[in-house]
């Protein structure tokens, strides 16, 4: 009998999405993990999970060798076991299907019981489920996130290949703040200060001059001390740059990336869609446009206390009674006041070539014309108090031609929010960081 702990010697020959009737009487080597244990009467079925799916294995006495009696008490969820057994055809189990177990081998116990229900999909609190993610991470309402999420990684980069971007990988190591506020983690750089980076935003700007359109998916980092439901201090960034192009342009193409992203997920992920009880909408572009300042004046106008001038919150939003704004919009021509000093502003200067990707109310992506005029970009700077000095490696390549160029900011973390009716941004990113959490 092989029932022991040990080393895998034995070679899987199926994975679950692979086995069906057509198998029937075959003999095969299934690996995986032990995701439930059921007893009825005199039968106990397990269900094995691996990175395709599960599949029923039905231990009934005089079904079994015997010797494997002393071995089957041990198995307890989570537990990792390979299997060898017969394939038999059976309605009633999942799939059609279960494996008759001719013997076993405990490649790892499982030594407590978890606080983890694996198939619920709400399970305990958040912060119990954090504690022990990669137990979390094994439940099908999760697996279904993060195939979607797999989804709209590989849809983002599809989409921007066919466009004849570039993807780049730009230092998270920085010298000075990207955009000059205070929501920057110094750290210790040999022995001086440095910064983990809030945004690629000046390293993709000076990659237009080499390549023109640029696009970057990786980790951005910001102190933000906030607590909320949809902020994170790391998250990543889906980034494009673009040459010769402006705010206009760049809505274009941001608008039909979530477009064909969204297709992209109802024709793959249906499973997972219906597992998570999701029926997406179909998507049409464009997408409406607004002017901040007509929200302004439609905020005021239903009795809000906001001023021209002033960030337009979610809540606010929530207060508009618009059927447009029950997907994704755009807010565009904010005050150049509050926007980064790369910024654009527009003929009257009070307002900026600047938009901001909404859905139902939640913030997704910001994006601008940039200056590109050296001695524009230098009196912004001064306007916003920045030391000039600081961004000396940045402005000095200004003297050679920068292209007109404009790009955004797309927040994937909330993309996956708003395609998988997500309320918590954590159940969205593997390892959460946040004001609170620095493990695991």
């Amino acid at each position: 009998m092989n029932s022991s702990k040990g080393q895998v010697t034995w070679k899987r020959t199926y994975y679950s999405k692979n086995i069906d009737t057509s198998l029937n009487g075959k003999e095969v080597i299934i690996v995986g993990w032990v995701s439930s244990i059921r007893e009825h009467s005199n039968v106990k079925f397990l269900t094995l999970n691996d990175r395709f799916g599960n599949i029923q294995v039905i231990l009934k006495k005089n079904e079994y060798p015997v010797s494997l009696d002393s071995e089957i008490p041990k198995i307890k969820e989570h537990a990792s076991i390979a299997i060898k057994g017969k394939v038999r055809s059976e309605p009633k189990a999942p799939h059609g299907i279960e494996i008759i177990p001719s013997d076993f081998k405990i490649l790892s116990l499982a030594n407590k019981n978890s606080p983890i229900v694996i198939q619920s999909r709400k399970g305990v609190g958040i912060d119990t489920r954090l504690d022990l993610r990669a137990i979390d991470l094994r439940r099908p309402y999760l697996q279904s996130i993060f195939g979607i999420r797999y989804t709209v990684l590989n849809s983002c980069r599809e989409f921007l290949r066919k466009e004849e971007f570039t993807e780049v990988n730009t230092p998270k190591i920085i010298s000075t703040a990207t955009e000059g506020g205070a929501t920057l983690f110094p750290i210790f750089y040999y022995e001086r200060e440095a910064f983990l980076t809030q945004s690629p935003q000046l390293y993709k700007e000076q990659l237009v001059m080499a390549f023109e359109n640029v696009f970057e998916i990786g980790p951005i980092f910001r102190a933000e001390p906030s607590r909320t439901n949809r902020h994170l201090s790391e998250a990543t960034s889906i980034d494009i740059e673009k040459a010769y192009a402006d705010y206009n342009d760049i809505m274009e193409t941001l608008e039909r990336l979530i477009h064909y992203v969204w297709q992209e997920v109802k024709e793959k992920d249906k499973s997972h869609l219906e597992y998570l009880k999701i029926d997406l909408p179909e998507l049409s572009i464009p997408f409406q446009r607004y002017r901040y300042s007509d929200l302004i004046e439609k905020l005021q106008s239903v009795g809000e206390s906001i001023e021209w001038g002033d960030d337009i919150s979610q809540q606010k939003l929530r207060n508009l009674d618009d059927e447009n704004m029950k997907n994704f919009y755009f807010i565009v021509d904010w005050p150049t006041s509050i926007k980064p000093f790369y910024v654009k502003p527009k003929s009257t200067e009070t307002e900026c070539e600047s938009f901001d990707l909404i859905y139902k109310n939640l913030e997704l992506s910001s994006g601008s014309t940039r200056i590109h005029d050296k001695s524009e970009l230098v009196e912004r700077m001064k306007k916003q108090g920045l030391k000039i000095d600081a961004f000396d490696f940045h402005l000095k390549v200004f003297d050679y031609g920068m292209p007109p160029h404009a790009g955004f900011g797309l927040g994937l973390e909330r993309l996956m929010m708003s395609i998988c009716n997500v309320d918590n941004i954590r159940d969205v990113i593997l390892f959460p960081r946040d004001i609170d959490r620095l493990s695991p």
